[in-house]
């Protein structure tokens, strides 16, 4: 099972950082280059525990579905979110939230189960690991920006 480890640091309070992470409409900006939307589920605002969200984008070609829910809940310090359906055969996504001086270290714990197989796992060593990292990657730079100038515009 492939897990990525992300570390951002942000120049912003753990509670900042913890509520744009939980942003559906913060989510929808960070991922423009995949056409990501809200199709169901919490469709604004700040996903909170046992609520989920179902995702419509377009990965490799094609537009897929992702449904996942907030399972772990733990205001500003964690939350984790894991697959209900869609191209995975499961994943979790642990968000953590530590005070570092005058900011936030953000941390991203992915990890994920590819389906079909063998051809998964070799998928997940060609292109689809990278693939991941490169959207949370983006995802956090967003994050970032938006905490380190304009975050409470979107509340």
């Amino acid at each position: 099972m492939p897990t990525l480890y992300l570390s951002t640091f942000i120049l912003a309070t753990p509670a900042i950082v913890f509520d744009l992470s939980r942003s559906i409409d913060l989510h929808q900006i960070s991922t423009q280059q995949t056409q990501e939307r809200v199709i169901a589920g919490r469709m604004s605002g700040l996903i909170e525990l046992e609520e989920s969200v179902t995702w419509r984008a377009k990965h490799f070609g094609f537009f897929q579905e992702l449904t996942s829910k907030i399972t772990a809940f733990e205001k500003p310090n964690s939350f984790t979110d894991e697959i209900v359906s869609g191209a995975f055969k499961s994943f979790e996504h642990i968000h953590k939230f530590e005070l570092a001086g005058k900011g936030t270290n953000m941390i991203d714990i992915f990890s994920y189960v590819s389906p079909l197989g063998i051809l998964g796992k070799v998928a997940d060593y060609l292109f689809l690991k990278k693939y991941m990292e490169t959207l949370l990657m983006k995802r956090n730079l967003t994050i970032k920006q938006y905490a380190e100038n304009a975050g409470q515009n979107l509340f």
